[in-house]
């Protein structure tokens, strides 16, 4: 492995790579984030106009659909069916201290999901809560926040992220979260728990975003990928709690929230439960199977096509929701991801007009990321190119469209040969690696090569660098805080007039290069030894050596 943090040797000019153009990155992005696209919510008239949009421009660009096959002959796009729920009107939420109840207003106190476990309504009475610490099962850690509660009938309280993310050591690697740390996992250790519900405290550190980025990710259109036994995998009531609300409630129990919070960073925690506190919900739930769809184009490779290079970004926002305090209800989804979309169809562009490369380039826009990574996992699940023959997924979500930068990132840092290729390619452009700045954010469990990693194939979600050329460290970490705070999963996330798209153009010349080598070599890179992805991986090595 190359010392990640080391700088390279000035190159001495950039290789030859494609011209990316900024004003058509710029036109793609305006278009695809306009309010006529109504934030590009799956299974939505958004969505028809962002599909027909994405397979016209691949088209045009030369691309050659790579979809589902139909009478012998690829479509542009691979149906993915999802459960759609949403909670029909106002949810009745409350709290009760000593008997006495109060209200908790959705949005405001509190986030509950519409259902996906496939229950019509929800009806929890005077549900006693209990205090589970992290949420977290780690047999391997010897780690283990249940010690055997029964939760039947209880709504568990968790807080976000690992145990270590305060104290930056213990079981759990210190900063950089594990998978135990995604809201996602502590919902279905609730699930295989049968609690009643799950509600986790939201704080904005170990979360890495805001009350806002929750209550509008939460409270509208929920969608979950097709389960046979839904209820395995998700309880009756998921949702998030301020932390003011949730310290007021330990208080009315008579517990110290923080001094629990302590508590639970050790392994000798044990669950609590609030005396003389209960909850109770009342709301039904519109649910329906529908139909969405990743949009595929191809370029057939000349010498080895049954094997792939994927390039993927999600084509799916938000959608409509609630009003900011503006009045604004479009979730336009300007940088998250209309960027890594553009980015998509001219990396196409490129492929199509270049000499074609010897093993098949796909191009992958994926639905419903926003709601779980779900078009990725359809994709990985049931693959339209078989994963054992994927050289490499690579992924764009949420590139910066400003000005230059002297490095570039990855959401996470796993090890793996394929960062080794992406950084030895960027310090051709004089461009260095500068690690996931925020391990403890969980990025790497939050895009869309993560359902390919888990399931062994090389994958790295590319990320725009913080050390601006204008700037420097100081003036990059500002615009990404300032995103964070004021545009992230909100409608202020708008195409602005001021991108330059310059800093985006540079870095695709710099995947694309990664894209074409690999797709002109024989090289099968891997993930690092003691990586969790590389038994996976090694298990369908004889498909690829014939060994």
């Amino acid at each position: 492995m190359p010392a990640y943090a080391a700088k390279p040797a000035k190159a001495p000019k950039a290789p030859k790579a494609p011209t990316f153009d900024t004003k058509r990155l710029s036109d793609e992005v305006k278009t695809l984030s306009s309010d006529e696209f109504q934030g590009r919510g799956p299974a939505t008239e958004g969505e028809t106009k962002t599909v027909d949009y994405l397979i016209a421009q691949f088209k045009a660009a030369g691309v050659q659909p790579g979809g589902e096959l139909k009478d012998g002959k690829r479509t542009w796009t691979q149906p993915v069916p999802l459960l759609r729920a949403q909670i029909s009107g106002t949810p009745t939420l409350s709290v009760a201290v000593k008997k006495k109840a109060r209200a908790l207003t959705q949005g405001n106190e509190i986030a509950v999901r519409a259902a996906l476990d496939g229950s019509k309504a929800v009806s929890i009475k005077n549900a006693p809560l209990v205090f589970a610490g992290y949420g977290v099962s780690a047999p391997e850690r010897q780690w283990d926040d249940f010690k055997g509660v029964d939760l039947k009938g209880k709504i568990a309280v968790v807080l976000i992220n690992d145990p270590d993310f305060e104290t930056g050591n213990g079981a759990f690697g210190g900063k950089a979260m594990t998978y135990y740390g995604r809201w996602t996992y502590k919902y279905e250790e609730a699930a295989r728990r049968g609690a009643a519900g799950l509600l986790i405290v939201h704080e904005t550190d170990p979360a890495s975003y805001g009350w806002a980025t929750v209550k509008n990710s939460n409270t509208n259109t929920m969608f979950d990928v097709v389960r046979d036994n839904p209820r395995a995998s998700h309880p009756a009531l998921e949702g998030w709690i301020q932390r003011d609300t949730a310290v007021s409630l330990f208080k009315s129990a008579g517990l110290d929230f923080d001094k629990l919070k302590k508590q639970a960073q050790t392994r000798e925690f044990k669950p609590v439960l609030l005396k003389n506190v209960t909850f109770s919900a009342n709301y039904n739930v519109d649910s329906e199977v529908i139909t969405s769809q990743n949009v595929v184009g191809r370029i057939e490779g000349s010498k080895r096509p049954d094997e792939t290079v994927i390039y993927s970004a999600h084509w799916d926002h938000l959608g409509v929701g609630q009003p900011d305090a503006k009045g604004d209800t479009i979730y336009n989804g300007a940088v998250d991801n209309a960027t890594g979309t553009a980015a998509l169809i001219e990396m196409g562009r490129s492929f199509a007009k270049a000499k074609k490369p010897q093993r098949s380039v796909v191009f992958l826009a994926v639905t419903a990321e926003e709601k779980g990574l779900l078009g990725s996992e359809y994709y990985s699940a049931k693959p339209l190119y078989p994963l054992a023959k994927t050289v490499a997924v690579i992924n764009t979500d949420a590139l910066d469209p400003g000005g230059l930068s002297r490095d570039f990132t990855t959401s996470g840092s796993a090890k793996q040969e394929l960062l080794d290729d992406l950084i030895a390619t960027a310090q051709k452009w004089n461009v260095t690696y500068a690690p996931d700045p925020k391990p403890e954010a969980g990025h790497f469990f939050r895009s869309d090569h993560f359902p390919f990693a888990k399931r062994g194939v090389p994958a790295v979600s590319f990320g725009s660098g913080e050390d601006k050329v204008d700037g420097g460290e100081a003036a990059g970490k500002a615009e990404a805080e300032a995103y964070v705070k004021d545009r992230y999963h909100q409608p202020a996330d708008q195409w602005e007039p001021t991108w330059t798209f310059a800093g985006m153009a540079r870095d695709l010349q710099i995947i694309y290069t990664l894209g074409s080598d690999l797709a002109n070599s024989n090289r099968w890179p891997n993930w690092a030894e003691d990586s969790e992805f590389r038994a996976t991986r090694d298990e369908s090595s004889a498909e690829r050596t014939g060994k």
